[in-house]
């Protein structure tokens, strides 16, 4: 399999899983900042032009971060990041939506990139004002679902990889200050030796 990236942007959830996988996989590093996901090159592979992109061992292309994360973990069923139990999966599903469609697409979207969201540059700080009102609620109603638990599922899923980067995203890029539960979810995640490997990998802090 090869993971196409970019350093500390979401794909990093992808590039965790799959050092936790274990399998011998390939890793290509896109330079988004230098627009390297709209290069024909990489068009070619993914038309929407972002990351994460998987190449899988049969050569098709998966895409969006929730498939790609689904597929890996239903395909390496020994690494238990998925629950068989219904609700638990259900839960697992839920915070991904909220975290991928609401904290990301929805808040950090808006501050990484505010002229996407205006084309008149006295509104940026408007933009990032709701930005950041956005990203305190969503990470106000993950401090409540972790209450009382470890992780987002009660065991480590793929959910607790899609928080992760929106934790790092919020302390690294934006020094946010995390509430109680998902201050303590970030540092049990940052201790696990996959999660470090790939933040050394990707260059990160």
């Amino acid at each position: 399999m090869k993971l196409f990236y970019a350093p500390g942007a979401c794909s990093m959830g992808i590039h965790i899983l799959l050092e936790e996988i274990g399998n011998p996989y390939q890793v290509e590093h896109l330079n988004t900042r230098e627009g390297h996901q709209h290069r024909s090159e990489f068009v070619a592979v993914n038309p929407k032009g972002k990351v994460p992109t998987l190449i899988r061992d049969d050569g098709s292309v998966l895409t969006e971060w929730p498939a790609i994360a689904t597929y890996l973990a239903r395909t390496n069923p020994e690494i238990n990041f998925l629950p068989k139990e219904a609700d638990a999966e259900a839960r697992v599903f839920e915070a991904i939506d909220y975290i991928v469609g609401t904290i990301h697409m929805q808040g950090f979207n808006r501050l990484f990139r505010p002229g996407n969201f205006t084309p008149n540059e006295a509104d940026y700080d408007a933009v990032t004002k709701a930005a950041r009102d956005i990203t305190a609620k969503g990470f106000s109603v993950m401090d409540n679902a972790l209450r009382g638990k470890e992780y987002l599922a009660g065991a480590l899923s793929i959910a607790d990889l899609a928080l992760f980067y929106v934790e790092y995203w919020a302390t690294a890029f934006f020094e946010m200050t995390l509430p109680a539960n998902c201050a303590a979810h970030f540092a049990r995640m940052k201790a696990r030796p996959a999660v470090q490997r790939i933040l050394k990998a990707e260059g990160l802090t």
